[in-house]
């Protein structure tokens, strides 16, 4: 079936239909820093889970890595073979290694450990991938995908030892699972629009932030282009956000360029902060964005 209007096009058209009111006075420059999982951070603007960058750049993986680290902010990685991650690991960026949801749990509580003993600061599932577009259960790169139990999640987040994070949230209900298992952070996700009509991550944000905010870390991923876009998230309550796709076209250029859209979409994100009159992370106030109606 053809569908008309994708995920991605409704999650930028809902980023777009958010308007913002100015509070220049008492204003004064932003600080960007962000503290998560016990290190600290120059921007709450994050790469994302990405995998099999090596189409995308040779070592695209590393790269992506390197320039994250340049940056000075949270990495993400997905998918990918053990010497891979020790090699990311190797750059000094600081990561957060995502695992799918294999069938065979012994599987994702080996990789629970490799990541651990690489050096992950945490770790976490992609739960999005339990199910293909042909009523059945996922199977990615001849690797067989399964749906997670609650009870699952909490046995990993045991095993783990560091801080465990579900992506591919995109209800409360998932959101309040995800607090009663033990994890850490969530990820508010789509994953680039994997099921037709799915709600845009901030629609349903501050939802999940009410019902779960003081128990878990938010993030936010999908169709982040700008600090613009990174700022109506963080207001609306998210600790961080992750950027991938946006930047995946400049991973030829090499890692100096990835840091480089880091770095400016950082400084786009203190401007509207100064015009905000928010001083730092913590003073985000979501008074401040307004819906368009007309």
């Amino acid at each position: 079936m053809e569908y008309h209007s994708s995920p991605d096009k409704i999650t930028r058209d809902y980023f777009d239909s958010l308007l913002l009111e100015t509070r220049y006075l008492d204003s004064d420059l932003p600080n960007t820093t962000v503290k998560l999982f016990g290190e600290t951070f120059s921007t709450p603007i994050m790469t994302a889970a990405l995998s099999h960058l090596h189409n995308s750049a040779n070592n695209g993986m590393v790269v992506y890595a390197e320039g994250a680290q340049k940056s000075n902010t949270l990495h993400w990685v997905g998918m990918g073979e053990d010497k891979e991650l020790e090699e990311i690991i190797a750059t000094g960026a600081k990561t957060i290694k995502i695992i799918k949801p294999h069938a065979n749990n012994a599987e994702v509580f080996r990789k629970i450990r490799h990541a651990v003993d690489a050096g992950c600061i945490a770790v976490g599932m992609d739960i999005d991938h339990a199910f293909n577009a042909n009523g059945g259960y996922d199977n990615v790169f001849g690797l067989e995908m399964r749906p997670k139990s609650t009870e699952e999640i909490k046995d990993f987040v045991e095993a783990a030892g560091v801080p465990f994070i579900v992506k591919g949230v995109l209800s409360t209900s998932d959101a309040e699972k995800c607090a009663k298992a033990g994890c850490k952070g969530i990820v508010i996700s789509h994953h680039h629009g994997m099921m037709a009509y799915s709600v845009a991550p901030l629609m349903v944000i501050g939802d999940i932030v009410k019902a779960v905010g003081n128990d878990l870390d938010i993030f936010v991923d999908c169709g982040i282009e700008s600090g613009m876009d990174a700022y109506k998230c963080l207001a609306l309550g998210a600790k961080a956000v992750s950027v991938g796709r946006h930047l995946m076209p400049l991973l030829k250029q090499g890692s100096d360029a990835v840091s480089a859209r880091i770095n400016e979409m950082t400084s786009e994100l203190a401007t509207v902060m100064a015009r905000t009159g928010v001083k730092d992370l913590q003073s985000m106030d979501p008074t401040v964005i307004h819906r368009r109606n007309f």
